[in-house]
């Protein structure tokens, strides 16, 4: 049998059995479950997180599996949301996940109204608004990320609002598979701060780019309520 302090053992080592416990009650839901939702659901899913909800309408298509990373060829066709709960099941045997195959709109009609933590993980502005506005309607925080090309933003969202940026229905150029797994991880990252009780700078903008020499930028702004 599979013992936790075995399984969770680096993590044990850097912040404690507590910690690590209290990771067991905490419920997120990752809205998406393409590039930045495959990452995303590695990470966290094997993170000790206790309830994970995964959202998406989609299925695998032969284009979407060099970026995402939860599928393979004998994937394709099948729904998204189910191959991410299995594959998190697969690698975590301690996580409770479920797959929700339908569009944001129809899951927030579900009153799945307890979450201690949103992961946009979707592929348009006007998404993002909706879930900005069900996160607050919730009162809970949720954790954007966007990419394109090879660069790509974070922002962990408590009180400033989504609707500073200009939503329209901009679709990307491209993107490398790479900056997918990049912006996931700091996604991620932040999500697992905050839900392990450490601290994390809430209502800033990370955007980090590749300039013309090749160099890793990032940036930060302020985001206004």
């Amino acid at each position: 049998m599979i013992k936790k302090e075995d399984y969770f053992n680096r993590q044990i080592q850097l912040w404690g059995e507590e910690t690590q416990t209290s990771l067991e009650n905490k419920k997120i839901a990752i809205i998406g479950a393409g590039g930045l939702g495959c990452s995303l659901a590695l990470a966290l899913g094997t993170s000790g997180i206790g309830y994970i909800d995964i959202v998406d309408f989609d299925t695998v298509g032969l284009h979407n599996i060099h970026r995402q990373v939860a599928f393979t060829l004998k994937d394709e066709n099948h729904p998204k949301a189910d191959v991410v709960v299995e594959m998190i099941k697969a690698k975590n045997p301690f996580v409770k996940a479920k797959a929700y195959d339908m569009d944001f709109e129809s899951f927030k009609t579900l009153n799945n109204n307890h979450y201690d933590l949103i992961l946009d993980a979707t592929d348009n502005l006007q998404s993002r608004e909706d879930i900005d506005r069900y996160a607050k309607s919730l009162n809970t925080p949720w954790i954007y990320g966007s990419v394109e090309a090879f660069h790509g933003q974070v922002c962990f969202f408590d009180k400033a609002s989504f609707q500073v940026f200009n939503i329209s229905d901009h679709k990307p150029a491209g993107i490398t598979a790479p900056i997918v797994m990049h912006i996931a991880s700091l996604q991620a990252n932040l999500a697992l701060r905050y839900l392990a009780g450490l601290s994390v700078i809430k209502d800033k903008l990370y955007y980090l780019y590749f300039n013309n020499n090749g160099e890793l930028i990032t940036q930060k702004f302020s985001m206004p309520s």
